[in-house]
């Protein structure tokens, strides 16, 4: 059932899911399990929230928009216990829905114009998330898996494989939608590493360092990195400087920033 009167707003980047197959496919490929504590960023008119509610009895949900939340808490009332939270994910604390002993489990149809800081954000608190299952635009799903050398790799490929495995799934036409998007949207999995890569390294520290020497990715390693670290010292660590940021590897960015913060960081 839609909220047919309900208008897709531009400024929260909505974008309604109604295709029964699509659904299908993403409940098949969520695989929710009785007892699994999952929680879904912006349920919008309930695609997913309905056979979720109906397979688990249980969801909490973030939605942004009232109009929305009244209608998802009108129409849920009979169909399970729906925990809405009417706040911004961006700002919202997961902590404050975990449990002792049990990860969450992250999905959601995630708008366009907040995808990339909200994955930064849910990235600082990966160490309460299972798995994570999400709609995005294609182009960033390209850019979250890419490896080094490739045109897509940057600062959210470095990030993201920092804290996860990814796996992008299949693609979605803009058909499946209501309104329909003007690109393609591709289905991604994101498994967080079962141990941390290097726990000694903060979230902010890393961030920094990627991107500034994305900030100019057409320049060399040496000079995107200027004022921050020298050139002898990346030479030091066995990197070449003259190299572009893009050819840097995952392992290499930990390496610099590991230096880095070892040079009295005391700001971080």
């Amino acid at each position: 059932m839609m909220a047919r009167e309900h208008q897709a707003r531009k400024r929260f980047g909505q974008h309604f899911l109604h295709d029964s197959q699509i659904i299908e496919r993403l409940m098949s490929t969520i695989n929710p399990q009785s007892g699994d504590l999952i929680v879904e960023i912006g349920p919008g008119q309930g695609a997913l929230t309905f056979p979720l509610l109906k397979r688990l009895g249980y969801l909490e949900a973030i939605e942004i928009d009232r109009d929305l939340v009244a209608y998802l808490m009108g129409i849920c009332a009979a169909k399970g216990d729906l925990r809405l939270h009417n706040t911004d994910a961006l700002a919202f604390n997961f902590h404050t829905i975990a449990r002792k002993n049990q990860l969450l489990r992250v999905v959601g149809n995630l708008p366009y114009n907040i995808s990339t800081p909200l994955l930064f954000h849910l990235f600082t608190q990966i160490e309460i998330i299972k798995d994570l299952h999400f709609m995005l635009q294609r182009e960033v799903v390209m850019r979250m898996a890419a490896k080094p050398g490739n045109k897509n790799y940057g600062r959210l490929s470095v990030m993201t494989q920092f804290y996860c495995e990814v796996e992008p799934l299949f693609i979605v036409k803009p058909g499946a939608f209501i309104p329909p998007p003007k690109v393609d949207s591709m289905i991604v999995r994101l498994k967080p590493h079962h141990s941390p890569l290097a726990p000694d390294i903060p979230h902010k520290a890393l961030s920094q360092v990627v991107s500034q020497a994305f900030s100019q990715r057409r320049k060399t390693l040496a000079n995107s990195l200027k004022g921050l670290i020298d050139l002898v010292a990346i030479k030091a660590l066995g990197i070449d400087p003259q190299q572009r940021p893009e050819i840097i590897s995952l392992e290499q960015y930990l390496r610099l920033t590991q230096y880095w913060l070892a040079q009295d960081r005391n700001d971080l």
